[in-house]
């Protein structure tokens, strides 16, 4: 894989259309997204359900492939990659934090941050020192041999956040990562992104909540797969 050019954006969709077609019914989830991420932004994605903030996170993450428009990573064109090609870059440069936390519940914490780390075939030692500082800075080392079932939403949602980190990836993309939690949980989670990204972590969120835009340095406004509005903190 060739390495990802350092000069350029991190992500650049340009006129990036995606349709789903079902029963020769003809669905414009997507339609000409222009947008770009920088490297160290905190960037929220928002509108109302069906605008298309899902699927322009699958498109973002690689889990899902523009039916038209340039998709570029760190200047690396990954529109037209396979399957196989999008999961092994995924596996390396994106982080993926989701609403429903997706922690396996007979893996002990530490092996869930883990377990990606082993996919990526890092050999045991480096897997140990990244798995730890992860845990570190999400502040649950202590509860590293629980089970999932054994925390709270908001404990088990900081893990899925330290799994999200260990691989050290370009981005991390967060799917309505308050989506299940209460207002203080939901809080303690957006002060830890917000935090990760004044330590240089860039990170994208997808969210319907306007309280937790807030955080973010950029926010775009999507409506019909579109994007309609842009604001930017003054701070």
């Amino acid at each position: 894989m060739e390495n990802l050019r350092r000069d350029a954006p991190l992500i650049s969709l340009q006129g990036i259309t995606k349709v789903f077609i079902a029963d020769e019914i003809e669905t414009h989830a997507l339609s000409g997204v222009h947008l770009e991420i920088q490297r160290g932004e905190f960037l929220a994605v928002s509108g109302p359900s069906g605008c298309g903030k899902s699927t322009l996170l699958s498109i973002l993450g690689l889990l899902d492939a523009p039916t038209e428009g340039v998709h570029r990573l760190g200047g690396r064109d990954v529109a037209s990659l396979d399957a196989e090609e999008r999961a092994t870059i995924r596996n390396r440069e994106i982080g993926f934090i989701f609403q429903s936390f997706n922690l396996i519940g007979d893996l002990s914490i530490y092996e869930n941050v883990e377990l990606p780390l082993i996919y990526r075939g890092m050999k045991p030692a480096e897997r140990r020192a990244c798995v730890v500082d992860a845990l570190d800075k999400v502040q649950m080392s202590h509860r590293k041999n629980h089970l999932p079932s054994q925390l709270s939403g908001g404990q088990q949602q900081r893990v899925a956040v330290a799994r999200a980190l260990a691989g050290s990836p370009g981005i991390l993309l967060a799917d309505e990562p308050t989506g299940n939690l209460d207002s203080k949980n939901g809080e303690v989670v957006m002060e830890l992104l917000m935090r990760l990204n004044r330590e240089g972590s860039t990170i994208c969120m997808v969210t319907h909540d306007e309280r937790y835009t807030r955080a973010a340095r950029r926010v775009i406004h999507l409506f019909d797969g579109k994007v309609v509005s842009e604001t930017t903190s003054s701070d």
